[in-house]
């Protein structure tokens, strides 16, 4: 039964490497999962919001199904696939159409006849002589008449809204419920002049976890859930692309994203690692705080600094996980030595924010998300332009800027231009002879002054005195 004030949720299932990925992308409308043809790609499940026609529902993309239920990463694959069944009002069932019925399929169709939910057989690949041949095969699945669709091409789309809608009205539930709701509301509103209009409420705080492969990533993330919600294991990879979860923290929504380990360039050989590395990247740039989790027992690598700098670089909140600090010996020792390489290899965000966690035992776990907001916090700081102008007045006071070719740069007046991160122009003669160690003490002592402490800080120089003054 679809919930109250809640989409629909279609969860689409199959064997490795039948297309279900395709379907998830075009239900979307974008590319949200990583397709490619090498079977097993999606091993966590993805959610997006999905349209059919005039249905609009949650869609989960789910791993391969394989038919073991030992704890390999098959077998937890598997654990995820049937928690999303469970967790859905409807089952698309893909078969490759092309490849006909296979004994795991078979296996597949077994335990979904099991379900209390109901399930819409899609025969995927079927355009073609070839693929209408093997659609004709799906009675031997026993779960009816089947859909036959391409998700590649678009084709049968409409086949299968319609053969949703009837399967979840042959069972008492009204697929268009939620919508009549809100399109009654919006009704009631517009026309009722006794109705409050609340304001939309906040929108999820993007967070995405960072790191090199196996260094708990996943494992925090089902720790902070309170669930198995991501595969983990010993494997180092487990994770392929960028999986994002909404998590309710203390009242307020935040949008988890679980991304594949960066591995140095030079080891990422296969096309589908190079994919999951732009998903990486992507889900960086699309956050709002980053979480760079690195390993505290094999300390501070090359490619974590390569990693902050990335985050650096995109302008986003910051902070640094060092989990698996229950296996460090010396916490105090460690924790310094930790600090100063930060320190020294990302001077250019001088403070950045640290905790020290354990995803195994859940020790640390509590300052990660105050850690995260403090965070955003500081990267949606203003400063009123007044404020600005009397510490930029002390500060080149204290340290004038150079004088280069017998003549003083003088910088006359700061502005802040916009935050997330917090940007200033500075307004002075010959901008383009300012020497970037005078830059860096302006952008530490704007952090220092107006705590910004570990965040990534941009002045723009521009050629021009105050423009307010006409003189």
């Amino acid at each position: 039964m679809v919930s109250e004030h809640a989409k629909l949720r279609l969860a689409i299932v199959g064997r490795p490497n039948v297309g279900k990925s395709t379907l998830f992308n075009r239900l979307v409308g974008k590319k949200l999962a990583l397709v490619d043809d090498t079977p097993g790609v999606t091993r966590d499940r993805r959610e997006g919001e999905g349209r059919l026609g005039s249905l609009e529902f949650i869609v989960f993309d789910t791993a391969g199904f394989e038919d073991v239920v030992d704890d390999s990463m098959e077998g937890r694959m598997r654990r995820q696939t049937e928690r999303a069944i469970g967790d859905a009002d409807a089952v698309l069932f893909l078969f490759d159409a092309r490849a006909g019925v296979t004994p795991l399929d078979l296996a597949f169709a077994r335990l979904l006849r099991k379900a209390d939910t109901p399930i819409i057989l899609c025969a995927n690949k079927s355009e073609g002589k070839e693929g209408q041949i093997g659609a004709a095969g799906a009675w031997e699945l026993g779960l009816g008449e089947c859909v036959n669709i391409s998700a590649e091409h678009g084709e049968g789309m409409l086949d299968l809204f319609e053969t949703i809608v009837d399967a979840l009205e042959s069972r008492g539930i009204d697929p268009f419920a939620n919508e009549k709701e809100d399109e009654d509301a919006r009704e009631a509103e517009a026309f009722d002049p006794d109705v409050e209009v609340e304001e939309d409420p906040l929108k999820p705080l993007r967070v995405a976890v960072v790191g090199r492969p196996n260094v708990g990533k996943s494992s925090l993330i089902n720790r902070l859930l309170g669930e198995d919600r991501l595969i983990t294991g010993p494997e180092a990879g487990l994770t392929r692309d960028s999986i994002s979860v909404i998590w309710n923290w203390e009242g307020r929504e935040i949008k988890l994203f679980d991304t594949a380990g960066l591995r140095k360039k030079a080891r990422v050989e296969s096309k589908l690692e190079k994919l999951s590395a732009g998903d990486t990247i992507r889900a960086v740039k699309f956050a709002e705080v980053v979480i760079l989790l690195i390993d505290a027992v094999q300390g501070i690598d090359r490619q974590d600094l390569i990693i902050a700098d990335r985050a650096i670089y995109e302008g986003r909140a910051l902070i640094v996980g060092f989990n698996k600090w229950d296996a460090v010996e010396d916490h105090n020792k460690a924790l310094v030595a930790l600090k100063e390489k930060l320190e020294l290899h990302l001077p250019q965000v001088r403070g950045l924010p640290v905790v020290t966690l354990s995803a195994r035992t859940g020790r640390g776990l509590d300052k990660i998300m105050p850690a995260a907001l403090d965070a955003y916090r500081k990267w949606n700081r203003r400063v009123p332009t007044a404020r600005l102008n009397r510490w930029l007045a002390e500060a080149t006071e204290r340290h004038p800027a150079p004088a280069v070719g017998g003549r003083r740069l003088r910088p006359r007046y700061m502005t802040q231009v916009k935050a997330r991160p917090p940007t200033f122009a500075l307004f002075m003669n010959r901008p383009g002879e300012l020497p970037e160690s005078y830059v860096r003490y302006l952008m530490n002592g704007l952090r220092e002054t107006f705590d910004m402490e570990g965040t990534p800080v941009r002045i723009n120089l521009r050629k021009n005195e105050n423009p307010y003054d006409n003189d």
